[in-house]
């Protein structure tokens, strides 16, 4: 199986088929990981991706393997059966959840631009 992340700002796709794999069927895949690039906050984390809700919920580990918070993503994504190939699209506006209750939105910036240059649509977010 091939995964993909693909991401609108910055325009890229990147592969993620190295997390390992630990659950899959046709409404969740479920994964554990280790950050793209070496981090010094981050040394990774299990991501539940749940694929007709639209939606991924990731909890993050720092370095040392304690639990730093949630991290809730609003994607789309496409799954090529011939190549076992999924492309995950990131629709930009994330959410943390801290393990005080502390809740952060993130990137609405990002998804204003997107909505304005008409990279992201309102199709998209249904």
């Amino acid at each position: 199986m091939k995964m993909y992340r693909k991401r609108f700002i910055p325009n890229e796709v990147v592969d993620i088929s190295s997390d390992e794999v630990l659950e899959r069927n046709e409404n969740i895949i479920i994964t554990r990981w280790k950050p793209i690039k070496p981090r010094e906050d981050i040394g990774g984390g299990i991501s539940y991706t749940f694929l007709k809700r639209g939606y991924k919920i990731s909890k993050f580990f720092d370095v040392h393997g304690k639990f730093v918070y949630w991290y809730c993503d609003v994607l789309e994504y496409t799954y090529d059966k011939e190549k076992d190939e999924y492309i995950f699209s990131d629709l930009l506006a994330d959410v943390k959840i801290y393990p005080d209750g502390k809740i952060e939105v993130l990137d609405f910036d990002e998804l204003t631009e997107a909505f304005h240059d008409k990279i992201i649509t309102e199709k998209n977010l249904q």
